[in-house]
């Protein structure tokens, strides 16, 4: 797919408040998939097929959480040439999420901030478009991404991650337990020692009785904040470890504003994404990778908005990579430029992993 499309149409959605704009296009998309008139956001594939946690990624390139929190648009965006796509963040009961407004576009920084607060329809709706999908039928792989309800205490936690664990297990090629929303409140306390090693001990044994149930073993990552010291991602890659997740997905939005001071809406309290986020992003999985050592999977996620940063996602120490920013500001084409970039870049110099 051209560029041209998407770059009519960028600057209506820009003159859009944002999440009108989110919202207008998620309609959209859910309405043209499986129509002939997907050609105006339909990528080629690139196949560069990599093995990973016990899966085959058909390639390197997927769309991280948040974009599509209720699955409705799975099909569509994968039409854009992911190999694979994650989506959610689901939580057992429905909610609205913060108030509006609750997206901020900072065009100078090719950045956003949100303060969703993981606003989605519920995990029975969420399933429900799951299984309508074709996505996986088409030897593409989705993930799953699962959260705790706004209304639930934190130490309550852990019952809302076991039950969207159970609801999403079967229709997942993996799950994503996502601990670093800085959006739900004390949400990224379960990041610490005592309280991550309480919550992946529960998910590791809930996963041991649904892989007997179903008959099949489903992959376990967890997404990590950027917002992190070196202590700390040292605990979490020890704690992964120790109950046998399968991988990490470094990382989400930052609270950091030390990149964009000075711009309109850099203050607006939520999670800071874009260009912004690389460098922090990078750290992390550079610090993952050292601890953790060659073998241990990787996504990395934060700041891609072109081939170039992809590749240093990967040089950082990163398997394969998300967008989600990138798609908004650069659009489908984007998905096309790193898959081929990454495909060349195996063929000039392989990576160890690969």
């Amino acid at each position: 797919m051209s560029l041209l499309p998407y770059a009519l149409a960028r600057p209506f959605l820009f003159g859009l408040d944002p999440e009108t704009a989110h919202e207008l296009t998620l309609g959209s998309l859910a309405r043209l998939q499986g129509t002939p008139l997907r050609w105006a956001y339909c990528n080629g594939f690139v196949p560069d097929a990599i093995e990973l946690a016990g899966l085959r990624f058909p390639n390197r390139v997927g769309l991280a959480a948040g974009l599509d929190k209720n699955a409705r648009c799975i099909d569509a965006l994968g039409a854009m040439g992911f190999g694979f796509v994650e989506v959610g963040t689901v939580t057992p009961k429905g909610q609205p999420g913060n108030p509006r407004p609750r997206m901020f576009r900072l065009p100078e920084a090719n950045a956003l901030i949100n303060r969703l607060g993981f606003n989605n329809e519920g995990l029975d709706a969420f399933v429900a478009n799951v299984r309508r999908s074709q996505f996986r039928q088409q030897g593409r792989l989705l993930g799953l991404n699962i959260g705790k309800n706004a209304a639930t205490p934190i130490e309550e936690a852990t019952s809302d991650y076991l039950a969207c664990l159970a609801g999403v297990y079967p229709h997942a090629d993996y799950v994503t337990v996502n601990i670093s929303s800085p959006n739900t409140k004390n949400l990224r306390a379960l990041q610490s020692d005592e309280a991550l090693d309480a919550l992946l001990s529960a998910i590791a044994a809930r996963r041991e009785e649904l892989a007997r149930e179903h008959g099949r073993g489903v992959p376990l990552f967890v997404k990590i904040a950027p917002d992190l010291d070196e202590a700390q991602v040292d605990v979490i890659a020890a704690t992964l470890r120790r109950h046998g997740m399968d991988g990490v997905i470094a990382t989400n939005t930052t609270i950091a504003r030390d990149k964009v001071q000075g711009l309109p809406h850099a203050e607006e309290t939520g999670g800071l994404s874009g260009s912004p986020v690389l460098e922090a992003s990078n750290r992390v999985i550079s610090q993952l990778r050292a601890t953790l050592g060659s073998g241990y999977p990787i996504i990395g996620v934060g700041g891609v908005l072109s081939a170039e940063d992809a590749l240093a996602k990967l040089r950082a120490g990163a398997d394969v990579v998300q967008i989600y920013t990138g798609l908004i500001y650069k659009g489908p084409a984007l998905v096309d430029e790193i898959a081929r970039a990454f495909r060349n870049d195996r063929v000039t110099a392989p990576s160890p992993r690969s």
